[in-house]
């Protein structure tokens, strides 16, 4: 992309520039995106970036000079935010998630520079980054076998479908425990409110399968998951659906029983199965039924006994069924939107 010459603006172009800038940096834009946007280059946008945190907007008008140097110069942001964006255990901390007193100590440690926890926490608000929960994946994750699977494996088996006119599900089993709560509520500040609830510990166990289209299938089930009952779970999915189904699973042990294998055989050609990676459930959209149910089902409400819990259980999994463009969106993810084209099917 062309560059930008900052020379040859006027102030109140440049001052625009350095604006749209830091405002899109600050908006979560990437660093390096906004700078090969405005064509200008990584130095000058964490330069524009150093003159807002010494003086705000008004540091940002090329007609002013002057003023005290910065504490950070845009050569150190741009070091503390590549920095940032990386695994902390590559600065050798024991952890893998960063805090603000983490950060400052490496600021310490490399600038000689003190920065309160306040100070750490506009800093990198200023540079565009926020604290968020990051996805927990296995490390036995192998990253170039998920990257086949989305670019190559996956598009041929809906390459397949598309042939055999058959429907693509994803299938998953999940437990639900009594003792899961989410949610929060209002109270008076320092006194923790109390939930009544059963001490008890007892759970519930389901298998489901969403489709791209919205199509959902369920079934509950009393103890642990087996080949067999997997096998009536695969037999409730195809029965009356007019066109052959490709149901795609992880590598659970169950998946490949000889009792599945024999009952996929037997239906000669009407169910076909295909496995996920390994250790990536995050590619499978029913991943997000489950943290539905459990967020919103039941999470939220006092359980009292194990009855009750398969009656919200059964509820929630019934409304679902009701929603399809709520199953639709589980093909939204960021983790998921490879599988959502099969809609076309």
């Amino acid at each position: 992309m062309r560059k930008t010459d900052a020379r040859r603006l006027k102030h109140t172009e440049l001052t625009e520039l350095r604006k749209r800038g830091v405002s899109a940096v600050q908006d979560g834009q990437p660093a390096a995106l906004v700078a090969k946007v405005l064509g200008v280059q990584r130095s000058t946008l964490f330069g524009w970036l150093a003159r807002y945190r010494r003086g705000g907007w008004g540091a940002l008008d090329a007609r002013k000079r002057g003023g005290r140097p910065p504490k950070l110069t845009a050569k150190m942001l741009a070091w503390i935010y590549e920095m940032v964006i990386k695994d902390p255990r590559q600065m050798k901390f024991p952890f893998a998630l960063w805090t603000s007193l983490m950060v400052a100590d490496v600021i310490w440690r490399h600038f000689h520079i003190r920065l309160s926890k306040a100070s750490v926490c506009r800093l990198l608000t200023q540079l565009g980054l926020s604290p968020q929960k990051p996805l927990w994946r296995a490390f036995q994750q192998d990253a170039e076998r998920v990257q086949q699977w989305i670019k190559e494996e996956y598009p041929q088996i809906r390459a397949l479908a598309r042939k055999l006119k058959a429907d693509i599900f994803f299938g998953d089993e999940a437990g639900v425990r009594s003792d899961f709560h989410s949610g929060k509520t209002w109270a008076v500040r320092g006194k923790t409110p109390t939930v009544s609830t059963t001490g008890a510990r007892f759970g519930c166990n389901m298998i489901s399968a969403v489709s791209p289209r919205g199509a959902m299938r369920f079934m509950l089930v009393e103890g642990k998951v087996t080949g067999e009952i997997f096998v009536d779970f695969l037999k409730r999915l195809i029965h009356n659906w007019p066109r052959p189904v490709f149901l795609i699973v992880d590598g659970h042990p169950v998946h490949k029983s000889a009792a599945v294998s024999r009952f996929v055989a037997s239906t000669e050609g009407k169910l076909q199965l295909f496995r996920l990676p390994p250790y990536s459930p995050e590619l499978n959209p029913d991943e997000q039924v489950w943290n539905h149910v459990k967020n919103h089902g039941v999470g939220r409400i006092p359980i009292t006994g194990p009855d009750q819990l398969k009656s919200r259980i059964l509820s929630h999994l019934r409304k679902l069924q009701k929603l399809p463009s709520l199953v639709r969106s589980f093909f939204g993810m960021p983790e998921t939107a490879y599988a959502a084209e099969s809609i076309l099917l």
